[in-house]
């Protein structure tokens, strides 16, 4: 099946046909590094990442790029903060790799991969440089004062992506969007300006400021242009995909569309935007100061527990955090690690369950689901990457997979035989999605061998009928965090 994509530039879900056969181009715009990432960053990175892995699955090749802001005010204030009396431009470039590296630091301990392009703002500065030169000599860019300002009414259909008119813009007329989060600032301070709606290509330097020389004197680039630079630098002028969060719509989008446009390049192809991460349905910011880091999930859960909270929603709508959401994936990832376990014991030969006998077999039904799990799973995910019902199949596989794990004693061999296909495509498919369906193991607060001992006093106490004893050893071994399974073939224990 072909994939298709919701474009956010023509609003319509559209087959995705990349330029080159066999071989999709991406770029997202990636982090600015002036803090530790929080969450909402690893939402917008885990939906790209599942993306691209999908792609590949599909047996494309895939070129997936992503930047890095590693200059703006945002990183100079925090210079100033953490290098007090030090050479400015040292210590922007401190700040820089020091949240750069946490930044993949925690990337990879999600495990996201890591993009194929990694190009940093500061090493495009010439680049940067000549782009503006170019628009300016195309008339679609002036100096004024050191600065250098895009015309806005130089662009073509401005407003096309975010689905705005001039007159709309002009007005301060907000787009109506379903998902409730409002675009970014409306319009740029900027006194020498001929139009209020025009943005910055360069700026003129501060005092004290990072700044480069440039033929308009010294200064710094605009946020909109290392973008439209990278992306062509890297790609090409004409690229398959451009993605980001919905919040980068507009002005970011919008400008990186007008720039690349304005100096005669075709630019990207399909627009993908993902929801935000909220908190009490409000954006997650730090600027905000609601916002929860993902060392702090990290000491908690495994990272496929973050994951499934990500993967519950569709990537173009937003997710409400809360820790209540994380104790519900946390137990859904539970579920499914359970029956991957169960099946992996049953090929060693051992803990066969005797259930009760069935009037018919539910290996019929499972085997019908097991048949489609593969063609389920890619009829989701080509249709705009639904992610939250590919999973639910893998889910479904596991729902029907526990039904014939205990249903009876009978063709232990031959359930075994899709048991094990189970487990393989939901291993496989899993991948896909980012997922290792591992859970968080800390230590036992109570030796294993005490709780083999527990569990056996526990065991007599219910042959003798004690069962307030037995009660009390399983509260005992809960409040230890330990959580007992009874089945046909004995107790069984984990970690809850």
């Amino acid at each position: 099946m072909t994939i298709h994509i919701h474009n956010t530039l023509t609003r319509k879900k559209e087959e995705f046909r990349p330029l080159k056969k066999g071989t999709v181009t991406m770029y997202v715009c990636g982090p600015t590094v002036y803090d530790e990432p929080h969450i909402g960053h690893a939402r917008s990175a885990y939906v790209f990442d599942a993306m691209q892995r999908y792609f590949k699955y599909k047996k494309y090749k895939v070129i997936f790029v992503r930047n890095v802001t590693d200059v703006d005010d945002k990183i100079i204030n925090k210079a100033r903060e953490e290098f007090k009396g030090e050479d400015l431009n040292s210590a922007v470039k401190k700040v820089s790799d020091k949240y750069l590296k946490s930044y993949h630091r925690y990337m990879d301990e999600l495990g996201i991969q890591r993009p194929d392009k990694e190009p940093k703002a500061t090493e495009y500065i010439k680049k940067m440089k000549d782009f503006v030169s170019l628009l300016i000599r195309k008339g679609a860019a002036y100096e004024s004062g050191g600065d250098v300002y895009f015309d806005i009414k130089k662009a073509r259909d401005y407003g096309k992506l975010s689905n705005q008119s001039f007159e709309m813009l002009e007005s301060g007329e907000r787009p109506v969007r379903k998902s409730k989060i409002s675009y970014g600032p409306r319009v740029s301070p900027g006194k020498n300006k001929k139009d209020p709606l025009d943005f910055a290509l360069w700026k003129k330097a501060k005092e004290g400021e990072s700044s480069w020389d440039s033929p308009w004197g010294k200064g710094r680039p605009g946020w909109h242009i290392e973008c439209s630079v990278m992306s062509s630098d890297v790609l090409g002028d004409e690229f398959d995909i451009h993605g980001g969060g919905i919040d980068l719509i507009f002005p970011h989008h919008e400008n990186e569309i007008a720039q690349s446009e304005g100096a005669g390049k075709k630019f990207a192809r399909f627009w993908i935007h993902n929801g935000l991460l909220t908190i009490n349905k409000e954006k997650m910011a730090k600027s905000l100061g609601n916002f929860v880091t993902v060392d702090e999930i990290l000491n908690k859960y495994s990272r496929d527990v973050l994951k499934l909270v990500f993967l519950g929603t569709h990537y173009s709508h937003p997710v409400d955090f809360s820790w209540e959401r994380m104790e519900a994936s946390k137990e859904a990832l539970g579920r499914i690690i359970r029956f991957l376990e169960e099946v992996k014991k049953r090929e060693k030969g051992y803990d066969q369950i005797n259930g009760a006998n069935f009037k018919k077999s539910p290996l019929a039904a499972f085997k019908e689901q097991l048949d489609d799990i593969y063609s389920d799973f890619e009829r989701y995910m080509d249709n705009d990457f639904d992610i939250p019902n590919a999973f639910a199949s893998l889910f479904d596989i596991v729902r029907a997979g526990n039904t014939v794990l205990h249903w009876s004693k009978y063709d232990n061999k031959k359930h075994l035989k899709y048991l094990k296909k189970a487990r393989e495509a939901i291993l496989e498919l899993g991948d896909v999605l980012g997922l290792e369906f591992k859970q968080k193991q800390g230590p036992l607060s109570i030796p294993e061998k005490d709780i083999k001992d527990l569990i056996e006093k526990r065991n007599q106490a219910r042959k003798s009928k004690d069962f307030k004893a037995a009660d009390e050893i399983r509260k005992e071994l809960e409040e230890a965090g330990i959580v007992l399974e009874d089945t046909k073939a004995g107790t069984t224990w984990r970690k809850g």
